[in-house]
């Protein structure tokens, strides 16, 4: 039996933990996987989506992390309607999940737009451990809808933040990055982008941004972090693509080998740049394989695993017997890139989650310590009937393993 027939069928059987095999690149052996099952849910009315773990560090005088993940329940009925934020934590390096968590501190808000009362949700967030302040600081951006939960355009938008109490255990009530230029960031958020942090304790925070009329942009944003309050500092280069599509989205950035890369979200296809300071960067290119074939990865999002040795792409794309899938969204693939020609090695390409149906397109990626990376991600159980494929809602945890020590890894 083919390898990806295997791990699908072991899934769908109900097993909850899959060991895959190890992946080689030049006859070394780099990491080898572990596939696991936080939590679950589809009930024909919600699911789970943007499932994101951050970590902190020595909780309970243990040497594993507390790792705490934070995800948002869909409503099946709309589209994009997250009416709430819950939490789950895991003390013991995923291998068992307390039960989801209604987190009301981050819950949605009601606020006067236009002249309505209307609701305003979090969703998209991502938490990371912030070394500098020692805390769990967690970005995303805000969705506002109609009354009757409907998301309409134009629209505010807001990079939103929050920050775990350690004491308490407890996520603070969530904030809006406050940004320079109302009218020119009135649509802009960070939402579903992977942040990094520098080792001054400031942070290059991507994110989005829709001018009146205009395609979307992206740009990074040098930002400083007191321990309790985000604030802008300033921002870099204003990347555009001025055609038929949208634009421009959900920007990730990563360092690796003293030189930044940023991948983006477009309609079409993923594009990627190259910058030396983590504001600035060159002019984008399309993400392609080595052998100068297109990725295939289009309208949604990528972000990186970053190893001192290697860094990689995870991904979905097209042209994996997956047609059936919404906008190709499974499997989610991981490869090694190329970061001189700045493609992805097709021969490394390996699968990180099994395809079943449903879209794993929003998922998050975590630093665990040294000797590990997880991918985290959910089956978003829309369009209706994805489910006959064997997807039931779960959030997996693909947990990396590496065969030598991440020395990027810092807490």
């Amino acid at each position: 039996m083919k390898r990806r027939k295997f791990i699908q069928n072991s899934i769908v059987a109900g097993v909850s933990t899959v060991f895959l095999p190890s992946f080689r690149f030049s006859g070394k052996s780099l990491f080898h996987l572990k596939l696991m099952t936080a939590t679950r849910l589809y009930d024909g009315e919600k699911c789970w989506t943007h499932p994101r773990a951050g970590i902190i560090p020595d909780a309970n005088n243990s040497n594993d992390p507390k790792v705490i993940m934070t995800m948002n329940s869909l409503d099946l009925a709309g589209s994009d309607v997250f009416k709430g934020m819950f939490g789950l934590e895991s003390l013991n390096m995923g291998e068992t999940w307390t039960e989801p968590k209604l987190l009301t501190t981050l819950a949605p808000q009601v606020e006067e737009i236009d002249g309505e009362q209307r609701p305003v949700a979090v969703s998209d967030f991502w938490p990371r451990w912030h070394s500098k302040a020692k805390t769990l600081l967690g970005t995303g951006h805000t969705v506002a809808y109609t009354r009757d939960w409907k998301v309409t355009n134009p629209r505010p938008r807001h990079t939103s933040y929050s920050v775990y109490n350690l004491k308490s255990g407890n996520w603070n009530q969530w904030r809006k990055l406050e940004m320079p230029d109302e009218a020119k960031f009135y649509n802009s958020g960070a939402g579903c982008v992977q942040r990094y942090d520098l080792e001054d304790g400031h942070i290059l925070l991507p994110f989005s941004f829709k001018p009146t009329g205009e395609n979307s942009r992206v740009a990074v944003a040098k930002c400083i972090f007191d321990g309790e309050t985000l604030t802008y500092l300033n921002h870099g280069s204003e990347l555009e693509l001025n055609d038929e599509t949208r634009g421009l989205g959900e920007p990730s950035v990563t360092r690796f080998n003293g030189k930044y890369f940023l991948t983006i979200r477009n309609d079409k296809m993923g594009f990627v740049t190259t910058s030396t300071d983590g504001l600035n960067f060159g002019k984008i290119k399309p993400w392609v394989f080595d052998d100068g074939s297109e990725l295939g990865s289009y309208n949604t999002q990528q972000h990186w695993v970053t190893h001192s040795e290697a860094l990689f792409l995870v991904y979905t794309r097209r042209g994996a017997d997956n047609d059936h899938v919404f906008r190709h969204r499974a499997p989610l693939f991981m490869a090694q890139v190329d970061t001189e020609k700045l493609c992805v090695i097709r021969e490394t390409e390996q699968i990180l989650v099994p395809e079943r149906g449903a879209r794993l397109g929003n998922f998050g990626v975590t630093a665990v310590s040294e000797n590990e990376s997880w991918v985290t991600v959910s089956e978003w159980m829309q369009p209706e009937g994805c489910e006959k494929y064997g997807s039931d809602g779960s959030v997996f945890v693909a947990r990396i393993r590496w065969n030598s020590p991440n020395k990027l890894f810092k807490i």
